[in-house]
């Protein structure tokens, strides 16, 4: 038996970040694309921008600059306020699982 956390926030009752986003955010850092991303997590590219302007509307923050194909190609990378975000998103879930590790080796572990 083992133990998986997953962290999400939530505006009201309204989820606008989590694993998904987070995910997405880190692929979009490696591709340098949306569309790429997207792909790269079997999601249409549809799916992607709805999930991105939700997290956004809802967080008050932009999270992507992207700019569209053209002869020199398109692209996208994280605004300061994403990479922030994603960075300290990234530390509490490291912070919670080493957190959550230790109650439940306490609580759960070998007697």
């Amino acid at each position: 038996m083992n133990l998986k956390m997953t962290l999400r926030f939530y505006v009201e009752d309204n989820k606008v970040f989590g694993p998904g986003v987070a995910q997405l955010l880190h692929r979009v850092q490696e591709l340098h694309s949306l569309r790429a991303a997207a792909l790269s997590m079997n999601m249409a590219y549809s799916k992607a921008w709805t999930m991105l302007r939700s997290a956004e509307r809802e967080l008050g923050l932009k999270l992507l600059h992207s700019s569209t194909g053209g002869k020199g190609g398109g692209g996208a990378v994280l605004t300061e306020e994403g990479a922030q975000l994603l960075a300290r998103y990234d530390e509490l879930c490291r912070r919670m699982q080493a957190y959550g590790r230790r109650q439940f080796e306490e609580l759960f572990g070998e007697e």
